[in-house]
């Protein structure tokens, strides 16, 4: 799922009980069967070449990107018998590897645009994502441990053809041969411009499709970057007469992309009924929040945004943690739906979610690895990697400044949506809002004087949206709400998150 294993390490006690829920690291082998056959950017291929390649991957390699190639197998009759499906490996020379999942679309695969989804944490398969949330199928367990798919009729391959990434490496089925994890999302992002260059430049029938980068939590942090990298690799792909890629916008649901401004949110989310449940604290835990609040965001202003020093930055987080999470969780809420309640064994053993468990018995199934051809050297599935989430934690990834690069985007002709669940504490509304607000752009007065109105699903209120739409070659950037939604929007709220998806597709008002 797109848990935050760690808004490390400000929330602490999330990140050590959440690491003591992970299982054994992967140490795998490269040990896959020889490849059938190789394309190149030159190739008039089309993925419909590639059914009855289900035994054996198809290599897709292209010219500017020498240390990259992309293994690819069909799937087709896997988790959604209505589509096409295919599963692969980016390579990254002969050491690191990125799996992914890829779903044509149901209605018209052939114009419909093409969506990225990642998870967050850092260190979440996008696995859960694609089982829990917005992917074709859901798993069931029939009784007796068997455990098997069911279509999902909200899924968002309704209208888009749709790839799941386990990124960075060392997330879900990606792995690397001897262990190296990267630290940043700017390092990540590398990976991910090539994967996406190869792919549509191999298959040219997406070549002109638009694409659309979504995800949620940590995803707040990667998507700007990812975006910023694959806006700015078209410029050489233009160079050597390849097409651009056509970018369109990203989707962030529940994101971190500024920490600081979360932490008045934890405040509020915690000591007011803005969102509909709560208080949940006592009023001497609210009076002590709210002294503590002050120094804590000037901590983090001083040591973590102006100086960037990583220790001060730590002791920083180190004392927010203490004064802000540390009083939420003795409530024994859920962090991602504070509607419900969760112990500190369920945080630890399943993050809330006994969903998470029976994903990942799923994919532990030899067949399953077969059929979708993941390394068949890797350990027990992990929903969120330890390894990876301390390497983030460890290279101060989290107090990046990550608003630039929306700010960028924006300036750029690139919308962007911020989509979020009210009952999300970890990744709140109100934080959201904060940042979304204060956003040096040039669109910035104009997007301060939109209204916030309703919307609506089957004439009931869904939430509220403020936005403003794109003109004159700068993005436009809307920021909503989902009334009765957690940290996982699509699992809380199916229908209004498909209906959410497919407007902002069609770029219809919400």
């Amino acid at each position: 799922m797109k848990l935050l294993l760690s808004l490390l390490p400000l929330l602490t006690l999330v990140s050590a009980e959440q690491l003591r829920f992970a299982t054994s690291a992967n140490q795998p082998i490269h040990s896959f069967s020889t490849f059938d056959r190789v394309l190149n950017h030159q190739s008039n291929a089309r993925l419909a070449d590639l059914k009855g390649q289900a035994d054996e991957f198809v290599t897709l390699e292209h010219r500017d990107f020498p240390s990259h190639s992309v293994r690819i197998k069909e799937t087709t009759g896997w988790c959604d018998p209505d589509v096409s499906s295919f599963t692969g490996y980016l390579d990254v020379g002969n050491q690191k590897n990125l799996f992914f999942y890829f779903f044509e679309s149901r209605h018209k695969p052939e114009t419909d645009p093409l969506v990225m989804w990642i998870n967050g944490g850092p260190g979440c398969s996008s696995s859960m994502g694609m089982f829990m949330e917005l992917g074709p199928c859901s798993v069931v367990d029939q009784g007796h441990g068997n455990l098997t798919t069911k279509p999902n009729p909200h899924s968002w391959n309704n209208k888009a053809n749709v790839f799941f990434l386990d990124e960075p490496i060392g997330v879900g089925f990606s792995y690397a041969e001897h262990g190296q994890i990267v630290g940043r999302a700017e390092q990540a992002a590398i990976d991910v411009q090539a994967f996406i260059s190869i792919f549509i430049e191999t298959f040219k029938e997406f070549q002109d499709r638009p694409l659309h980068l979504s995800g949620e939590s940590y995803g707040g942090r990667y998507l700007p970057v990812f975006a910023a990298a694959i806006y700015d690799g078209n410029k050489a792909l233009i160079k050597v007469g390849s097409k651009p890629i056509n970018l369109k916008s990203i989707l962030i649901g529940n994101g971190l992309t500024d920490t600081y401004s979360m932490v008045r949110g934890y405040y509020q989310h915690s000591c007011t009924n803005l969102s509909g449940v709560g208080p949940i604290l006592n009023v001497f835990q609210c009076q002590a929040m709210a002294a503590a609040i002050p120094r804590c965001e000037k901590m983090l202003k001083d040591e973590c945004l102006d100086r960037a020093d990583p220790l001060g930055c730590g002791n920083a987080m180190s004392f927010c943690a203490e004064v802000v999470s540390g009083p939420f969780f003795s409530a024994e809420r859920n962090p991602y739906d504070i509607s419900k309640s969760c112990t500190i064994d369920e945080l630890s053993e399943f993050l809330c979610y006994p969903e998470t468990q029976k994903i990942a018995k799923y994919l532990d199934q030899p067949w399953v690895r077969q059929k979708i051809g993941a390394n068949p050297d890797l350990g027990k599935f992990q929903s969120c990697s330890p390894a990876v989430g301390s390497a983030f934690h460890a290279a101060g990834d989290i107090t990046g400044k990550t608003w630039y690069y929306v700010a960028s985007l924006l300036e750029h002709d690139i919308d962007v949506l911020i989509y979020v669940g009210k009952l999300d504490w970890i990744c709140n509304f109100l934080g959201n809002a904060i940042w979304t607000n204060n956003l040096e752009w040039s669109g910035q007065e104009a997007y301060a004087a939109q209204e916030t109105r309703d919307w609506h699903i089957d004439d009931q209120v869904a939430g509220q949206v403020k936005s403003l739409s794109s003109e004159d070659g700068r993005g436009g950037l809307t920021y909503m709400t989902i009334n009765g939604a957690g940290h996982m929007v699509p699992t809380d709220k199916p229908k209004e998150a498909s209906q959410m998806f497919n407007n902002w597709l069609e770029k219809k008002s919400m």
